[in-house]
């Protein structure tokens, strides 16, 4: 690996320092006032390592318990653990390294305004990999194991048994941390009668970004599929987070030692049981002489930022929508018998797979036939949650002339503030720089933002101030902004949106996300030669993922994303199907 110049942050430690590099910090990240203190936290190499050196995220995490570990305990709202976040470049294992108490922290920023008490310590390592990309940037990112893309659980990570310690008076003890752990492999799921998991290398995605990069799928194949041999069939494409199985879809019943779970976001007990027999509900649906015979798909495409790439091409990110739309999805009609026009593959999902279910049938207007966006992240970025990104000045407030407001991030179905916008964003600059958080934040910034000098995303604000830069938001509005592109456009390709375009939202959405919503559905409201001749609907009262369902509360409706989603588009085919289409093969 090339040498690179090696920076010390304390320089009492020198001597331990030769193959260490804490990087310095960036713009965003202001510096916090030096801890007057001899203290300091060694952390050692890992032994286990395979690498002469490493590169990463050395995260420290400070817990009020240990009922967990502090590494499960980092979160948005008030029941957040502490962390601090710092970059290391060639850490060599002859050497072990200080954790820089000068780093960032969420929630407190600095170390020398910790409170007293007991607490559990630990430190997590997030492993990076160089990689150099096709644009001739060279990035260090952390690449996704089979797990999703998330930093503490990530196979090949390292981390530390949490250990008890004592603060007392803003001192913080001496410690030694050994990462002496290391998160396993991750066994891939095996195929069984009706589901079916494959794997291929993208040539697109492998060409960008000069190493071999894979798009994967979990496929539910239809009743009767081994029995009618020539029959093809329409393609359900449900996007959304890293799925790790066909989630959702169980063929025995739920299991009766299961231990009941309460679902604090749902209020709900047994919540877990709940899950299981509304898999073993579908199961029976499924299989059953009156469901529609398609096949049903859950595509895997993580990327470098993120659990999924938002399946659109982007600069930071590659062409990941091409990659799904040419090479994967034609591989897996090609594989199972799929019918292979646009009009037979439709698309659903909720939250980031509404986004993205609306931005693929946006972003190629003949290759999907239909599109089903429930509770989509924002899709008019006039409402980027609470930001209008265009007239704001800042994303972190509401300034007047005498005083400024922080700007809410997340609430219950009531209205009540857990989170801060500001909160969300520190909480992501602690986990990584250059947006290598894996966070959702980050990832909107690698899909919706042009490179920086780096061959990072640029910011579309200051992730320190919330000062919000207009000529990113400008790039973002002419690519990225659904719907500002379908109202641009409406001329150029309404004929190819018509009857497909379907949007859900509840209207106390956590995120704010129905505001969009609201400024899409105006839009779409005024669209002529055609008329976009879809759905609009909204949930009184319905919090995030609400999906359309005005029957069922949202912790049911949730879980029936296919069961019905794949029964609207069969009634509403006829719509979009040219006059010679096979209606009626794969309805047996």
């Amino acid at each position: 690996m090339k040498n690179r110049t090696i920076t010390t942050f304390l320089p009492s430690l020198l001597a331990l320092m030769l193959s260490v590099c804490s990087c310095s910090k960036t713009k965003e990240e202001t510096k916090i006032a030096s801890v007057t203190t001899s203290n300091t936290i060694q952390v050692a190499h890992p032994i286990s390592s395979e690498e002469d050196t490493l590169d990463g995220r050395l995260i420290l995490l400070i817990a009020e318990n240990n009922t967990t570990e502090p590494r499960f305990q980092l979160r948005d709202d008030a029941k957040t653990c502490q962390a601090f976040g710092m970059d290391v470049e060639d850490w060599n294992a002859n050497a072990p390294i200080a954790f820089d108490t000068n780093a960032f922290g969420y929630p407190i920023s600095s170390f020398k305004d910790l409170p007293s008490g007991d607490f559990y310590v630990q430190v997590v390592f997030h492993k990076y990999e160089t990689l150099t990309r096709s644009d001739g940037h060279v990035v260090k990112l952390p690449m996704d194991r089979g797990e999703g893309q998330q930093w503490n659980k990530a196979p090949g990570n390292f981390y530390s048994i949490p250990k008890k310690i004592t603060i007392e008076n803003g001192e913080f003890p001496k410690l030694n941390l050994a990462l002496d752990q290391k998160i396993p492999a991750i066994t891939p799921p095996k195929d069984s009668k009706y589901v079916k998991h494959i794997k291929i290398r993208s040539k697109l995605l492998s060409d960008f970004w000069g190493r071999d990069m894979y798009l994967g799928a979990h496929v539910l194949l239809p009743e009767g599929w081994d029995t009618h041999p020539d029959v093809k069939y329409p393609l359900a494409i449900m996007h959304g987070h890293f799925p790790s199985d066909f989630n959702g879809f169980r063929s025995t019943p739920p299991d009766p030692n299961l231990t009941p779970e309460y679902s604090e976001r749902f209020k709900v007990d047994g919540y877990n049981i709940i899950v299981q027999q509304e898999a073993y509900d579908f199961y029976k649906a499924w299989t059953g002489p009156d469901f529609p015979r398609v096949l049903a798909v859950k595509i895997q495409h993580p990327t470098p930022y993120y659990d999924d790439s938002y399946a659109v091409n982007s600069s930071a990110q590659g062409p990941y929508g091409d990659a799904i739309t040419y090479e994967l999805i034609p591989y897996i009609e090609k594989q199972f018998r799929g019918i292979g026009e646009g009009w037979s593959r439709f698309v659903y999902g909720g939250s980031t797979g509404g986004w993205e279910s609306l931005a693929v049938q946006v972003k190629y207007p003949k290759e999907y036939g239909m599109c089903f966006a429930a509770c989509p992240d924002p899709i008019d970025f006039r409402a980027y949650c609470l930001v209008d990104i265009y007239n704001d000045k800042n994303a972190y407030f509401k300034e007047g002339k005498f005083r400024k407001t922080l700007v809410p991030g997340h609430r219950d179905y009531l209205g009540n503030v857990d989170a801060t916008l500001r909160d969300m964003n520190y909480r992501e600059l602690v986990l990584g720089s250059k947006g290598r958080s894996g966070q959702q934040w980050d990832i909107w910034e690698a899909t919706y933002s042009p490179i920086d000098a780096e061959g990072y995303p640029k910011r579309i604000w200051n992730r320190m101030t919330g000062e919000i830069d207009k000529e990113v938001a400008a790039y973002w509005k002419e690519n990225y902004d659904l719907a500002y592109i379908l109202k641009r456009d409406w001329a150029k390709h309404g004929q190819d949106w018509k009857n497909k375009i379907h949007l859900y939202c509840g209207d106390m959405d956590n995120y704010y996300l129905n505001n969009a919503v609201y400024l899409a559905e105006e839009i779409l409201a005024e669209t002529t030669a055609p008329y976009y001749n879809g759905e609009v609907d909204y949930g009184d009262r319905a919090e995030h993922c609400w999906n359309g369902d005005q029957k069922n509360e949202n912790h049911i409706s949730r879980l029936r994303y296919h069961r019905m989603f794949i029964t609207k588009y069969v009634n509403k085919v006829a719509a979009v199907a040219p006059e010679n289409a096979d209606l009626k093969s794969w309805r047996y």
